[in-house]
């Protein structure tokens, strides 16, 4: 494995312990989602540029405008939520309560 796969790898795993181990609140999720989508971008872009091929160049554009939409609906549920509940602790939401 070459360092930059290793850094494409390290970036994209810290992103997923963070999401998994630091649940407290809700921005910090979207931040953890937002850097492991970061670092898969990164890295289909750098794979698209070693292939040298015209045919994968499109993928990181489709999974930018799929990090883009993302974003968005997480902060409007961050808003929404924020509203409603008064806070963006994820441990303060019951799904089973509307």
């Amino acid at each position: 494995m070459t360092p930059i796969h290793f850094a494409f790898s390290a970036a994209f795993l810290l992103g997923l312990a963070g999401l998994a181990f630091n649940r407290a609140h809700l921005l910090s999720a979207l931040l953890c989602l937002e850097g492991m989508l970061l670092s898969l971008f990164i890295a289909l872009s750098v794979w698209a540029l070693q292939l040298n091929a015209m045919n994968f160049s499109i993928a990181p554009m489709v999974l930018l405008a799929f990090s883009a939409c993302e974003a968005s609906a997480g902060l409007a549920l961050l808003i929404a939520t924020a509203r409603t509940h008064g806070t963006d602790r994820l441990k303060n939401f019951n799904l089973l309560q509307c």
